[in-house]
């Protein structure tokens, strides 16, 4: 491999690690949604991690099985999580031509 050839491998390393970082910043403010029961919970997410909001339908609460409640909410949060994995890694996919990199 000649000179020429290392420095634009360089050059398209440094772009990509720019794209990356400008996906990254986007995906902080990018909202998905995930819920459970039906709808019946709904938990609003950034891609950043920032829980945006939390709806919860009347006929998810019973006040005499409230680990049902939980149990909707904990699967509602791991949906939206799920998601989040999911719309990162097709984004960042899109910067790296679909290379796997550790930590993405």
């Amino acid at each position: 491999m000649g000179f020429g050839n290392m420095q634009q491998m360089m050059k398209q390393v440094q772009k990509m690690q720019r794209d990356m970082q400008r996906v990254q910043e986007e995906l902080k403010e990018r909202e998905v949604e995930g819920s459970a029961g039906g709808g019946a919970v709904q938990v609003a997410m950034t891609c950043g991690f920032d829980v945006k909001s939390v709806t919860i339908k009347a006929e998810a609460v019973d006040a005499s099985d409230p680990e049902f409640l939980a149990e909707l909410v904990r699967q509602a949060m791991q949906s939206a999580l799920d998601r989040i994995q999911e719309v990162t890694q097709s984004e960042m996919g899109k910067v790296t031509g679909g290379m796997r990199l550790p930590g993405m």
